[in-house]
Formats: C-alpha cells, sequence, structure tokens
C-alpha cells in the first residue's frame, strides 16, 4: 500500500483518503466477506488440535494462538521506520478482528431464520390464580374518606378473609361481569294454557323422592326404593360412624341390555339436601312462607339444568321452589364461584359488603378468593348468613349454582343371593355400607356430606323405630336410587375363579365381602382368596366381623393401626409378599385395592413396588412399569376416591 505525505497535514494518504472531504466513505475495492452460522467453526478461532496431551508444564505453550497479520499498530508508518523490529515475544500481540458481514442480507445468514435462535415466552397460568393477581391501589384521600368496615358476624368471621389495605376508595379492576340469568319462575296462573306435568302437592312427598324430571339415568327415571332395614356397623366410640342398608329392589323396572345387579358393582342415590339448610336458605333470601311450596313455571334457556344428564335446551316445567333447592341444586358440596360473589355483590345494599364481595370479584381479591376456594367447605347459608343484605333472587341464584349430582355406592354382598321373606312373598334384597363424612361447621361445629347426610337420616329413623317397638316399614321410607350400567372397575373385573387377593380400609372392604360370598359358593375357590382388612382398633369400628362365611378366619387378616402393634394394611403387604408375588404372577390371579386414596391408596401401591423389587429383582421405574402392566391387563385393580 503505498502511502503520501501533504504538507501540513498530520496524516498519510493511501488510495482512499480524502483529505478536503472528512465524510469517511466506503472503500469500493474491499473485498467483503459473507459468512453463515453452519460456517463458523472452531476452526476459525483456534490453530487445530493438538496432536499430544501432557501435564507437565512445559508442555503448555506460551506463543499466542491468534495467526500472525499485518502490523495493525495506530501509529504513524513515517514513525515506524529506524525503528528495530520487535520479536513476537517482546510486544503484546492483538487479536485480529472477522468482517462477517456488511448488509442486512449477510446478518440474516449468519444470525439465522427470525425466531430461530430466540423465541418469545409466553405467559401461561400454572393454576393457582397466582398470575391474575394485581396490586391493590387506593384513591388519593379526600374529604369525608371513610375506610372499610368488615362484618363482625361469625359467619363473616368464620371465612377468614384477609382483606389487607381494602377501603371503600381502592380502585378494583379485572371484576367479572354479573353472570347472565338462564333461570326464571312465572306464576301459573299467567303463563300461556299448556299440559304440564303436576308438582308434588304434598310437603312430605317432596322430601321423599325427587320430581320426574330429575333424570341421573336417561331414559329411565329415578325409583323410589323402599328401605327394608338398616343399622349401624360401628360401635360407640369408632372415629366414623357406618351405616348398612339394606334396599329392596324386588319391583325394579326391567331395562333394556338385560343389566342386573352384579358382584361388586355400584348403584346411584339421588339424595336430599338437608331440609333445615333449605329453610335457612329461604329465610335468608326473604322467600314468603306461602310461595316456597306454591307451583310455578320454571323456564330455563338453556344447559341440562335441573335434569341432570338430560339434553342441553330450553325448558318449561311445573315445579315449587322448595323442590328446586331440595333435589336439583348443590348448596355445601362446591366451592363458590366469583360469579356467586358477583351476583352476591350486585344485590348487596350495603356498601361494605358491597366492597368485599367486589374485592373477591375482581384481580385483587385473586389472592383472598383462592384462600377461600382451598379452604374448609363453605355452605350457601354460610355466604348469605356473612353477608346478610344481599339478597339476590332466587332465580338468578339457581343460575349460578352447581347441578345436585348424585353419590355412587357399591354393593356390599352378592345381589343373586340376598333374599329376604317378608310374610309369604320372597323379596329380592341390595345392601351397601356408607360411612358418614362429616366437615366443619361454623355454626353446628359439624355437618354431614350430602349423600351420607341423608342416609344417616333414614337410618337414625329406622333404629328409633325399632329402640321404640314400631316396625320400620311402616315409615314407609325411601331410597331415590338407580341401577346404571354397572359398569364400575370392581364389576368389571371380577372373575369366579382364580387366585384373589382383597385389600380394603374402612368402608373400602364392604364390597370386597360380596367378593367373598361369591367364592364361597364354590368348593374349588376356598382357598383362592385372600382378605387384608385395615382398621383402627377391631373393637369399634371392625365392619362386617363375623359375616364373612364359614371360613372367615382362614381367608381374612384384621390389621389394626390403633391398637396393638399399631400396624397399617400397607405394612401387611409387605409382610405377606410371598403371598402377593404368587397370586400376581398366578394365571387369572387378580389383586383389588379399595378405600381411600389418600394413605391406604398411595401407601398400598408404595408397598406393592417395594414386594415388586424384592421379589423380582426389579429397579423401582421397572417396578412402576410391572404394576402399570398389571393394571392394563386387569389383573391389578384399584378402585379409590
Amino acid at each position: 500500500m503505498s502511502t503520501t505525505m501533504v504538507p501540513g497535514h498530520p496524516l498519510p494518504l493511501t488510495a482512499h483518503s480524502h483529505p478536503n472531504n472528512p465524510i469517511p466513505e466506503e472503500p469500493l475495492d474491499t473485498r467483503k466477506l459473507s459468512i453463515s452460522a453452519s460456517q463458523l467453526s472452531p476452526s476459525l478461532t483456534s490453530n487445530g488440535p493438538s496432536s499430544s496431551y501432557s501435564d507437565s508444564a512445559s508442555s503448555i505453550s506460551t506463543e499466542p494462538t491468534t495467526p500472525t497479520t499485518e502490523n495493525l499498530s495506530d501509529v504513524p508508518f513515517e514513525d515506524l521506520n529506524g525503528q528495530p523490529p520487535q520479536s513476537p515475544q517482546g510486544r503484546k500481540r492483538r487479536a485480529s478482528t472477522l468482517l462477517v458481514s456488511q448488509d442486512s442480507e449477510d446478518a440474516r445468514r449468519f444470525l439465522g431464520e427470525r425466531g430461530a435462535s430466540t423465541a418469545l415466552i409466553q405467559k401461561a397460568c400454572c393454576g393457582g390464580g397466582c398470575c391474575m393477581l394485581q396490586e391493590l391501589k387506593t384513591k388519593k384521600p379526600r374529604p369525608g374518606h371513610r375506610p372499610l368496615k368488615a362484618p363482625q358476624s361469625p359467619a363473616f368471621q368464620s371465612l377468614k378473609i384477609n382483606l389487607g389495605h381494602l377501603s371503600l376508595d381502592s380502585e378494583l379492576s379485572g371484576v367479572v361481569e354479573v353472570p347472565p340469568k338462564t333461570v326464571s319462575f312465572e306464576p301459573l296462573s299467567t303463563s300461556p294454557a299448556r299440559t304440564y306435568a303436576e308438582p308434588h302437592s304434598q310437603k312430605p312427598e317432596i322430601l321423599k323422592h325427587p320430581p320426574t324430571f330429575v333424570t341421573p339415568h336417561p331414559p329411565y327415571e329415578v325409583f323410589s326404593a323402599p328401605l327394608f332395614h338398616a343399622r349401624e356397623l360401628t360401635k360407640p366410640g369408632a372415629e366414623k360412624r357406618t351405616y348398612h342398608f339394606d334396599i329392596d329392589v324386588t319391583d325394579y323396572p326391567k331395562e333394556s341390555g338385560d343389566v342386573d345387579f352384579v358382584v361388586g358393582g355400584a348403584i346411584g342415590v339421588c339424595a336430599a339436601n338437608p331440609p333445615d339448610m333449605v329453610n335457612q336458605i329461604l329465610d335468608l333470601l326473604g322467600v314468603p312462607s306461602f310461595v316456597r311450596d306454591k307451583p310455578i313455571l320454571l323456564k330455563t334457556t338453556t344447559g341440562r339444568w335441573p335434569t341432570i344428564w338430560g339434553e342441553e335446551k330450553a325448558r318449561e316445567l311445573v315445579t315449587t321452589r322448595r323442590e328446586l333447592l331440595t333435589w336439583c341444586s348443590d348448596i355445601q358440596s362446591y366451592p363458590p364461584t366469583k360469579q356467586l360473589f358477583r351476583l352476591l355483590a350486585e344485590h348487596a345494599e350495603d356498601e361494605n359488603e358491597r366492597t368485599i364481595l367486589m374485592y373477591l370479584s375482581s384481580a385483587q381479591g385473586q389472592a383472598a378468593f383462592c384462600d377461600l376456594r382451598t379452604g374448609p367447605y363453605i355452605t350457601l347459608p354460610q355466604l348469605l348468613s356473612a353477608f346478610p343484605s344481599s339478597r339476590p333472587p332466587l332465580d338468578h341464584l339457581l343460575s349460578v349454582l352447581n347441578q345436585l349430582m348424585p353419590r355412587f355406592y357399591s354393593l356390599s354382598q352378592d345381589p343373586t343371593i340376598s333374599r329376604q321373606r317378608d310374610g309369604t312373598q320372597c323379596r329380592r334384597l341390595i345392601e351397601i355400607a356408607v360411612t358418614v363424612h362429616e366437615a366443619d361447621d361454623y355454626a353446628t361445629g359439624k355437618r354431614t356430606g350430602v349423600g351420607s347426610g341423608f342416609l344417616e337420616r333414614l337410618a337414625k329413623q329406622v333404629i328409633q323405630a325399632e329402640q321404640e317397638g314400631k316396625n320400620p316399614r311402616d315409615l314407609d321410607l325411601r331410597v331415590p336410587m338407580f341401577r346404571g350400567l354397572m359398569a364400575n372397575p370392581l364389576a368389571r373385573e371380577f372373575v369366579s375363579d382364580g387366585p384373589m387377593l382383597l385389600i380394603g380400609a374402612g368402608v373400602g372392604i364392604a364390597p370386597f365381602r360380596g367378593f367373598v360370598h361369591r367364592r364361597l359358593k364354590s368348593a374349588n375357590c376356598a382357598n383362592k382368596v385372600w382378605v387384608l382388612q385395615g382398621v383402627r382398633d377391631s373393637l369399634v369400628d371392625e365392619l362386617y366381623s363375623g359375616d364373612w362365611g364359614v371360613h372367615e378366619d382362614k381367608v381374612k387378616k384384621v390389621v389394626q393401626s390403633r391398637r396393638g402393634q399399631g400396624r397399617y394394611v400397607q405394612e401387611e403387604v409387605r409382610a405377606q409378599a410371598d403371598l402377593v408375588w404368587f397370586i400376581i404372577n398366578a394365571v387369572d390371579g387378580r389383586i383389588f385395592v379399595c378405600g381411600s386414596s389418600k394413605g391406604m391408596g398411595e401407601g398400598v401401591e408404595a408397598a406393592l413396588i417395594d414386594v415388586a423389587m424384592a421379589k423380582g429383582k426389579l429397579n423401582r421405574e421397572e417396578a412402576q412399569s410391572f404394576w402399570d402392566e398389571k393394571k392394563s391387563s386387569g389383573q391389578y385393580i384399584a378402585e379409590t376416591w
């Protein structure tokens, strides 16, 4: 490269120099280099791999890895004349710069296609609702500013709502819209002349059987089965109460498909809401007593309600307000929704209550709303008592409540052999066992579940009648039930031959009683069924003691967790590892597990994995896969809740 000097100009001139033009210009004859991302390799930045490796420090080269390039010093060329050349070791070398792009096309090839190297992280919800939470902002203080005054009633205090810095002037955003009204009432006198099914006219009948439009087993109606007998299986002092029911199904109507009651099957029970809770709701809403049982025309715009599993369409039905609250809407089993809070806020007359309800319906109250949904059960009477100034119309309230669904209970006997003579007539009976579910209640201390509470009320009437020397069947007690398809796992996988191990705890042992009854009918199966029953204390809560058959002492072992050694049923599974491994590897061998999924169900599954690891010489992953295969093939059946 030739250079010239201009007098009075400090910089040397080259072919690209423009001393009279201070604006730099791009050289026209400079070599361009375009490179793509795929062409970059370690060879561009290194001298290649070394042919040998040594741990000694002397083997580490002190030579710079940057290849030798032309002089890039900033010192003018004329100042370099006369200076002695410097050795590479005597001066600091500079890394060279490689031009990889000069225009947008080169940059695109180097970085790759748009979006290939980087991607926008999309906002996603983890399910906890935390991403919907927004900061609570308060307006600037103004004359007459008043803080929020929370209600002091026991019902409101039981909700334990964290209001934070909420005030009457807080700015709320993300408030849900008022839910649409899909249910409406009309008096029959003003409706056009049509033919409707007459509602139940007597109040006792309303509490005995649901209306005909409740069809959980379409196209078949709910069967009103007489309650033949009931007794309590547990004794005083038991932690949970369990009842046995004999239900008369002699007159159960025939259905298509030749479906019948089978061993291990389950029935559906349409339970009613507690009458006192229904009356409390009607009182809190201000519904006059004289209209509660008055026939009305119910109109719905869409959905299946109140038919449970009917077609989704608009309906016009004749019913009563009490009937709808008793049989069609769940008032205690589901956590509250924002739509419910928004409806209550819309009709709240007290400003403080309205602010709290709007807060629970907003983005700022998301944390408090989630605490209510994941905390203890909240009933509709509890909410209405906590916000007494809110009295929404009953038809609009029914639009946001959940459908009252049937409860399912497994048969606890072999329905083909259960018979009872009633005078000269032989009656066909099915048997179920029900454990009463209880939850905390702010007013009464404890309250029962919908299904178990309904059946317990029937059982107590039977027990009281017997104590008074009366015939319980004279009470004409009824259980609204339906048979269904009898296709639950216990009924579907039961076989009449092959070794069988039945593992259950609590009321989960009830369906296995029918399994044993059926097996003991065959002499070939007398020594092919084993039962592991987990109880807390056999003196007070062992179910069906002495009611398993003549070989009960040979087929059943009771494991107590609160008495003696204090062992759980999953520990007995590990102790019976040889028996477990023999049954699961036998032809037609089956292992059934039934009971609560928390504790017992999870513990038994972990114990079965330990057995497979010990007896099959498997690791944990292989043992898990082993039981998964047995479950898919129908040899390992677990029905837990």
